[in-house]
């Protein structure tokens, strides 16, 4: 296996006039040997431009990419030792599921008894034994993605890339596919590179993940280190599901918490939320007192005073419920400050009513500050 290596990758597609357009703005990032890296973020960010480079299936503008200590900018995709599973499958219709296995060694002169062992090999791995005989059009979606995943193992690449594999897949299909490349990393010990714009994707199958906007990197943490410890309020809004709760407003010195800071939300159309911030959220937050912040709070972090135990009156607010939705193992309560709307996971045996006020209390050792200027977050 690899280490994959970029530094200052930039993408430029030129106009026939003008400078032409910047998808890709100079990033800088290490795939670790054996390591899964997951790009995540949304459409247009620049996270399959970048597979791609790598891939040496788009030219690059500016920056290296180094495979395993080579500079590879100007080496074939042929050439790189690298197997890449696309969105689409990209299978030969005409040729059996061996065969499209097989195809790629056969290129390459391998020995036949070589190829039959691979293919054989990686059909074991891949529980498709029974399938090897049929044509694509008869096999499932998540069928068709095994046998494009097997043609990529029996090159036995020193990286593998992933260009959104499970995005044509229904939702059932997807948990257990990308399960099955998990436990396929973890079989094979290899380096993994894997875009997808799906955030649930990211976070249950990256080692570590680079958070992609605007052909920027946002964050590049592992998955608990990037929901727990947003640098931004894009990271923060983007991983999560539901996402992280947003509250616009203002910090002030708390008249009658000694030393501590209060949160006021903005808010002219109803009595504004206001909250007092704990010892170390207000020891960030010093040197905004006075000006405006944002504060963030995850729902599961949003609790019902009434089921809470022991609510911090200071931490306290009341709020309407605009929708409950049940979710089975809990529910997602969709409440509002008049102006902020926001979410709490609440217990599944817990009803409310429409239009109900209810008291909430934030959890704040788990919230968050960011500065509205730069979206950065306070430290």
């Amino acid at each position: 296996m690899a280490t994959v290596v970029i530094s200052n990758l930039e993408k430029v597609y030129s106009e026939a006039k003008g400078p032409g357009v910047k998808v890709v703005h100079g990033i800088n990032l290490e795939i670790k040997d054996r390591e899964f890296m997951v790009l995540v973020g949304p459409s247009g960010c620049g996270k399959s431009t970048t597979l791609r480079m790598v891939a040496g299936l788009e030219e690059i503008s500016g920056g290296t990419i180094s495979i395993d200590g080579t500079v590879v900018n100007n080496v074939l995709p042929k050439d790189r030792d690298i197997a890449m599973v696309f969105q689409n499958y990209a299978l030969y219709p005409h040729m059996s599921v061996y065969e499209n296995m097989a195809f790629g060694l056969k290129l390459r002169k391998f020995p036949k008894a070589e190829i039959d062992a691979r293919v054989r090999e990686a059909s074991a791995m891949l529980g498709l034994d029974a399938y090897l005989d049929r044509k694509p059009k008869a096999l499932s979606g998540g069928q068709r993605q095994r046998v494009a995943v097997g043609r990529a193992i029996v090159r036995k690449p020193k990286v593998f890339l992933f260009d959104e594999p499970l995005s044509n897949l229904d939702a059932k299909m997807r948990v257990s596919t990308r399960t099955e490349i998990s436990k396929l990393h973890a079989r094979l010990d290899a380096t993994m590179i894997y875009v997808t714009h799906d955030q649930v994707e990211a976070m249950t199958m990256g080692d570590r993940i680079c958070v992609m906007k605007d052909g920027r990197i946002m964050q590049v943490a592992t998955p608990l280190e990037l929901y727990n410890k947003p640098e931004n309020v894009f990271v923060a809004g983007f991983i999560g599901s539901p996402p992280m709760n947003f509250f616009k407003g203002r910090l002030q010195k708390s008249s009658t918490a000694a030393g501590l800071l209060e949160f006021t939300e903005t808010n002219d159309k109803a009595a504004p939320v206001r909250v007092t911030l704990d010892a170390a959220l207000s020891a960030k937050g010093a040197a905004h007192a006075g000006k405006e912040i944002i504060f963030g709070v995850r729902p599961e972090d949003v609790l019902d005073t009434a089921t809470s135990a022991s609510p911090n009156p200071a931490h306290t607010a009341e709020v309407k419920v605009e929708v409950s939705e049940p979710m089975g193992a809990e529910t997602y309560l969709y409440l509002s400050t008049g102006v902020t709307n926001f979410i709490a996971r609440v217990r599944p045996t817990d009803r409310f009513d429409v239009g109900q006020s209810v008291k909430v209390t934030f959890k704040m050792e788990a919230a968050h500050l960011f500065d509205p200027a730069t979206e950065h977050v306070l430290k």
